[in-house]
């Protein structure tokens, strides 16, 4: 073959390769796509993966499936899918904790999150209401912690379990703010929130919805939020930051890819995602269930991510939390 039909023939299947990779990139999605959630069906990462399931479709013309994989914290999901192919038709969605919170409270935790997962999107935040019986003679945060530093060890809190977002929130605040309260666990705000209204724990850490109906009906009230900044939830509710700069504890939505997910997969996902909870319809939705929307970049879940491990770790250690 002389020079010139040979390089012919080469720039040919160079040009059909660069097509071939075009039409791939443009083919995703190819077939169905499946969210799984390391939890039980009903709470928060399920909530958001369903109305994700629900508008998906729109924009990339496939079903999306929901599977619930709950247990081993997250080992059981993580699993799922890494035994998925790695070709962006399966994500994970869950919340944070299971990448900063977990490695703080288990050795054997079943997967790596820097090896194992790729960040898509921050798709949302939800953040935790501190509620007070009306009982406790404090209106405002500041009331409150100069009502815990005049009666150190005589107001308690509940939480929904050592190491949960509602634990770490509250130990964060008592060292920044210097004050101490006793600690009383609970299995889940199911729990913590009743004892509360009945007037067993003084204050707990709490989702809105799980609130809203007790404050209208003046069994609670409202002292400040977890967030970094006030939630459009609850406008006039303070935000613990204001008091301590640099606090946020809200608990992050994301939704993780395998690692070695294509990038082009992981850019339209975000990319959909960010289009979705703009809408107002969805907007509604989600605020109902407690639930402020974001729909941040891979980029920006990745910095959200690793500021909140340097939260939590902190937070850890001040609770003395030891891996088991």
């Amino acid at each position: 073959m002389k020079r010139n039909q040979f390089l012919s023939v080469v720039a040919a299947g160079v040009l059909g390769w660069c097509v071939s990779l075009t039409a791939l990139a443009q083919a995703f999605p190819s077939k169905p796509i499946r969210l799984i959630v390391p939890y039980a069906a009903g709470g928060l990462p399920d909530t958001v993966a369903r109305v994700l399931s629900q508008r998906l479709p729109e924009g990339l013309g496939q079903t999306v499936i929901v599977e619930n994989r709950p247990g081993g914290n997250g080992a059981v999901a993580a699993a799922a899918l890494a035994a998925s192919p790695a070709d962006g038709h399966t994500m994970l969605v869950t919340d944070g904790s299971m990448i900063t919170i977990n490695p703080l409270l288990s050795k054997k935790l079943g997967y790596d999150p820097a090896r194992d997962f790729a960040p898509v999107s921050l798709i949302a935040q939800a953040p935790l209401f501190l509620a007070a019986h009306p009982s406790v003679a404090a209106n405002t945060l500041d009331e409150l912690v100069a009502l815990a530093k005049a009666r150190p060890g005589k107001l308690n809190y509940g939480s929904s379990g050592i190491g949960s977002s509602h634990h770490l929130s509250m130990e964060a605040m008592k060292a920044g703010l210097g004050f101490f309260m006793v600690h009383i666990p609970f299995r889940g705000s199911a729990a913590s929130v009743p004892a509360m209204i009945g007037g067993q724990v003084d204050v707990v850490f709490s989702a809105y919805p799980s609130l809203a109906g007790f404050v209208k009906n003046g069994q609670a009230k409202l002292i400040a939020t977890n967030s970094a900044r006030r939630s459009p939830l609850a406008p006039n509710v303070p935000a613990i930051s204001e008091r301590l700069p640099g606090y946020d504890f809200a608990v992050n939505v994301v939704m993780l890819a395998p690692s070695g997910a294509p990038a082009d997969a992981i850019q339209r996902l975000s990319d959909e995602i960010a289009r979705i909870v703009k809408r107002p319809d969805v907007v509604d939705h989600l605020r109902t269930a407690g639930i402020d929307p974001i729909g941040g970049s891979p980029a920006a879940l990745a910095a959200a991510l690793s500021e909140e491990s340097k939260r939590v770790a902190a937070a850890a250690k001040r609770a003395d939390l030891k891996a088991e």
